[in-house]
C-alpha cells in the first residue's frame, strides 16, 4: 500500500466513530460480562439528591465522546497487565457512595420522625410497648375504666407473682421446687379416676395455675359470654356448651341423692366439670388429703380460665363477673379456695394477688375478700401498698373503720417506721403507729379481749388491762360489727403472736386507759362513730362463715365418709355396723332443710356433729320423754 493511501485510511478512522468490534477486542474480559454503559445507570439513582449531578454529567460526557485510534492505542500501551479498568474504579466509587447514602437517608428519616413525634407530644417507645398500647387503645375500655372506676390501679395484678410456684422458687430455690413438681407430675392413683387413660401432653399455659402433663386436654365444655358494657366495664357470664348441658342436670340429681359415685362418674367422662371438681375438693379437704384437694381446685381453675372471653383479662381490670349468675359462682369458690391453699403453703404474695383478682371480679365482694386482703398484705410485707389501698379503694364506709383495717394499718405503720429508722428517713407528716393503734382500740375495744383469748396472750399485765371498765364491759354494738370482729380475730390472731406487736398493743392499751381517766367523754365520742358507721340492726355479713377464714380444717374419719361413696340402692350391701350408722334415712334429705340450698345441705351432712332432727333422734327423744 502506498503512503498516500495509508494516510487517507488513518484520517478516515480519526474522523469516524470508534468501531465497536475494535473496542471489544481492546477491552478486558471482565467488561464483556458487564452491560453497556448507556444501560448501566440505575433508575433508583434519580431518587437521590442533586449532589452527584455534576459527576453524572462528566460520566455521560466521557461516554458520548469516543477516543481516537491513536489515543486508544497510546492508552492501551500505558496500561499495565494487572490494572483494573477505569469503569470498575468508578463503579466501586459509586458503590461506596451508595453504601453511605442509606445511612444519611436513615438519619434524615429519623430526624424527621423525631420532629413529628415532638410536634404530636408522643414519646418514642419500644415496639413491644407500642403493640400493647395499641391493643389497649383499640377498645379504650381500660382508660374509661380508670376514669369511672377508681379501683383499677390499686387492684392491678402482677402476673409474675400470681403463681405460687414462682414464689416457692424465690423462697426455696429452683432445684427444690423442680424436684417437688416432678414428683407431683407423676400421676398417682388418688389423682386419677378409674377407667380413664391418661396420656402425657403439653398442657395449655395459663395465668393462675401450672397444669401438669398428665391432665387431659381441655374439653371445651365451658364458654364465657359477653353481656354488656356499662360505665366502662365489660360484664361477662360463664355458660355451658349446649352439647354438655345435660351434665349439669346429672350433677344436680347426684347432689340431691348425696351420691358421690355418680359425681365421680361425671368426672370420669367430663373431667373438667367445675362443680364436681369442687365437690371432691371439699371431700378431700375434710378427709385430710390437702394436696389432692388443691389439685382438684387448680384443675377447676384451669378449665375456667381456658373458657375466658378474649376481652376478659385480669391484667386489664375492665371486667366484672357478677356472683348473682349461678354459672359464675364456681369461679369465685375456686379462687377463694385457691387463695387459702396458697396461704397454707406460705405463698402469701401469690395469695395477695389472687385476693386482688377476687375482689375486682365483683364490686359487691360476695366472698369477703376485703376481710383478708390486709392480712395477706401484712404477711407479704406490702405495707406501703396497704396504706395506698386504704386511701384509694372506693367503699361505702372508710376502710379504716373496719376492724381488720383499723388494726392492720397500725401494724403497717409500725413496720414502716422501723424500716424508716434503719434507713434514716422519717414520716413526721403521718400519724404514728401508737396513735393509730390507740384509735383502733377506742373504736373497737371488744377486739382486745378476743385477741387475748385467741392468740393467746398469757402475760399477767393483760389481766390488769382487761379489768378496766372500758375493755371489760365492751360490747360490739351491732350484729354486723360483731360478725366482722369474729372474722378478724379468726383470720389475724396469728399476727399477734409476734412480741413486737404485743408490745405495741400493750402500749396503746395503757395510753387508752390513761386518756380515759382524764376525759371520759372521748369514749362516748368513739361509740357514736361506731354506731353511725355500723347502724344496721341485722347482720349484713351473715353469708360469710367465720370458719371459711380459719386456718384449721376439721377432718372426718373414713367411716363417716364411706356411706356417701355408694348409691342409695347399695346401702343393704354394707356391713351391719356401718349400715346402722348410715341408714336410708341419712341419705334422704330431712324435712327441716327442704327450702335450703342442696349443696350446703350436702356439705353439712358430711359433718358428724350436725343434727337435722331425723326420725331416729326423734324416737329417742320420745322415749326419753316417756
Amino acid at each position: 500500500m502506498s503512503a498516500r493511501l495509508l494516510r487517507r485510511v488513518l484520517q478516515e478512522r480519526e474522523a469516524a466513530p470508534q468501531d465497536p468490534e475494535v473496542a471489544e477486542d481492546e477491552q478486558p474480559e471482565e467488561e464483556e460480562a458487564s452491560p453497556p454503559r448507556a444501560a448501566a445507570r440505575n433508575l433508583f439513582d434519580l431518587l437521590d439528591g442533586g449532589g452527584d449531578d455534576e459527576e453524572d454529567k462528566e460520566d455521560e460526557a466521557e461516554i458520548s465522546q469516543p477516543l481516537s485510534y491513536t489515543e486508544q492505542k497510546h492508552s492501551v500501551q500505558k496500561k499495565p497487565t494487572n490494572a483494573v479498568p477505569e469503569t470498575n474504579k468508578k463503579s466501586k466509587k459509586k458503590k461506596k457512595k451508595n453504601k453511605g447514602e442509606p445511612s444519611s437517608m436513615k438519619s434524615k428519616a429519623e430526624q424527621s420522625l423525631d420532629s413529628i413525634l415532638e410536634d404530636l407530644s408522643i414519646e418514642k417507645k419500644p415496639m413491644q410497648q407500642r403493640g400493647h398500647q395499641s391493643d389497649r387503645a383499640a377498645g379504650k375500655e381500660t382508660e374509661t375504666n380508670e376514669a369511672t372506676h377508681g379501683t383499677t390501679s390499686i387492684l392491678e395484678i402482677d402476673p409474675k407473682h400470681l403463681k405460687g410456684e414462682n414464689e416457692m422458687r424465690r423462697i426455696f430455690g429452683s432445684k427444690v421446687v423442680d424436684s417437688f413438681e416432678n414428683q407431683r407430675n407423676m400421676p398417682s392413683s388418688s389423682r386419677q379416676v378409674r377407667g380413664v387413660r391418661r396420656v402425657a401432653h403439653n398442657p395449655r399455659k395459663t395465668l393462675l395455675v401450672s397444669p401438669p402433663s398428665y391432665w387431659p386436654p381441655w374439653d371445651k365444655s365451658l364458654t364465657m359470654d359477653f353481656l354488656e358494657m356499662k360505665n366502662g366495664l365489660n360484664y361477662f357470664r360463664y355458660a355451658f356448651d349446649p352439647s354438655v348441658s345435660h351434665v349439669q342436670e346429672l350433677f344436680e340429681a347426684a347432689k340431691a341423692a348425696n351420691d358421690l359415685n355418680a359425681i365421680a362418674a361425671i368426672l370420669g367422662k367430663y373431667p373438667y366439670h367445675p362443680e364436681s371438681l369442687l365437690t371432691f375438693a371439699e371431700l378431700f379437704k375434710y378427709s385430710g388429703e390437702h394436696q389432692s384437694s388443691a389439685d382438684a381446685v387448680e384443675k377447676c381453675l384451669f378449665a375456667l380460665e381456658c373458657a375466658w372471653h378474649p376481652l376478659f383479662s385480669p391484667l386489664q381490670g375492665n371486667y366484672q363477673l357478677k356472683y348473682s349468675h349461678d354459672t359464675n359462682k364456681p369461679f369465685f369458690t375456686a379462687l377463694f379456695s385457691h387463695m387459702k391453699n396458697l396461704d397454707r403453703r406460705g405463698c402469701h404474695r401469690s395469695a395477695l394477688e389472687v385476693c386482688k383478682f377476687l375482689l375486682s371480679l365483683d364490686s359487691d365482694d360476695p366472698k369477703g375478700a376485703l376481710f383478708c386482703i390486709d392480712y395477706f398484705a401484712l404477711r407479704s410485707q406490702q405495707y406501703k401498698w396497704l396504706e395506698q389501698f386504704a386511701e384509694e379503694y372506693q367503699c361505702d364506709n372508710s376502710l379504716w373503720l373496719f376492724p381488720n383495717f383499723s388494726f392492720s394499718l397500725a401494724i403497717a405503720r409500725f413496720y414502716l417506721e422501723r424500716d424508716a429508722t434503719s434507713e434514716g428517713s422519717d414520716h413526721a407528716d403521718k400519724s404514728t403507729s401508737v396513735d393509730l393503734m390507740k384509735q383502733a382500740l377506742m373504736l373497737h375495744p371488744l377486739v382486745l379481749h378476743k385477741i387475748v383469748d385467741k392468740a393467746p396472750l398469757k402475760d399477767s399485765s393483760w389481766t390488769q388491762i382487761l379489768r378496766n371498765v372500758f375493755f371489760g364491759s365492751a360490747k360490739p354494738g351491732s350484729p354486723s360489727l360483731e360478725h366482722m370482729i369474729s372474722i378478724y380475730v379468726e383470720r389475724h390472731y396469728i399476727m399477734w403472736r409476734f412480741p413486737e406487736l404485743q408490745n405495741l398493743l400493750k402500749e396503746a392499751a395503757l395510753l387508752v386507759i390513761e386518756s380515759l381517766k382524764q376525759d371520759n367523754r372521748e369514749a362516748q365520742d368513739w361509740a357514736c362513730v361506731r354506731k353511725e358507721a355500723f347502724s344496721s340492726e341485722k347482720n349484713e355479713y351473715s353469708h360469710l362463715l367465720v370458719s371459711d377464714f380459719s386456718d384449721t380444717t376439721p377432718s372426718l374419719p373414713p367411716e363417716e365418709l364411706r356411706p356417701f361413696m355408694v348409691g342409695p340402692g347399695m346401702v343393704h350391701e354394707m356391713p351391719p355396723v356401718e349400715q346402722e350408722a348410715a341408714g336410708p334415712e341419712r341419705l334422704r334429705a330431712p324435712r327441716e332443710v327442704a327450702g335450703r340450698n342442696p349443696a350446703l345441705v350436702f356439705l353439712e351432712s358430711l359433718l358428724p356433729w350436725v343434727d337435722y332432727g331425723d326420725n331416729h333422734h326423734d324416737a329417742n327423744d320420745d322415749n326419753n320423754g316417756d
